[in-house]
């Protein structure tokens, strides 16, 4: 796959994800209204039209793959797939939830991903309450 095609990809999937969350938001100022039709030109007409069709029914178009699992419906992504979505190589849809997957920046960990600094006070050694000698 030329760069420029995996550039488009990752653009359009971005133009999407910016859509979603300003279609989905609480606010429809003026200046959301003329942002929202420039990201509609971005996109091309078939995916624009899948994105409708779940929005005409309350549903958002997209969904955020973390840790190998659909955000919207928690069915596990195949590996290939996911590595397919990290490179921008090709837009992938849910065959479960219908949603367009994106992969997931990394900003929401989970707390088992979270490293949790020692505390000072309790010393080194610490076992998460176990009495010592």
């Amino acid at each position: 796959m030329a760069h420029e095609d995996v550039e488009f990809m990752k653009s359009m999937m971005r133009n999407l994800l910016k859509l979603q969350s300003l279609e989905f938001g609480e606010t429809n100022n003026a200046g959301d209204i003329a942002v929202i039709a420039e990201l509609r030109s971005k996109i091309p007409s078939q995916i624009l039209g899948h994105y409708d069709r779940l929005r005409a029914r309350g549903k958002k178009g997209l969904a955020a793959v973390r840790n190998q699992v659909c955000g919207s419906c928690h069915v596990q992504v195949p590996l290939g797939v996911v590595m397919t979505l990290k490179r921008g190589q090709d837009v992938q849809l849910c065959e479960n939830c219908g949603r367009y997957r994106y992969p997931d920046s990394g900003e929401g960990k989970f707390a088992s991903q979270v490293e949790v600094p020692v505390d000072p006070m309790l010393g080194h050694g610490h076992t998460g309450g176990q009495a010592s000698g």
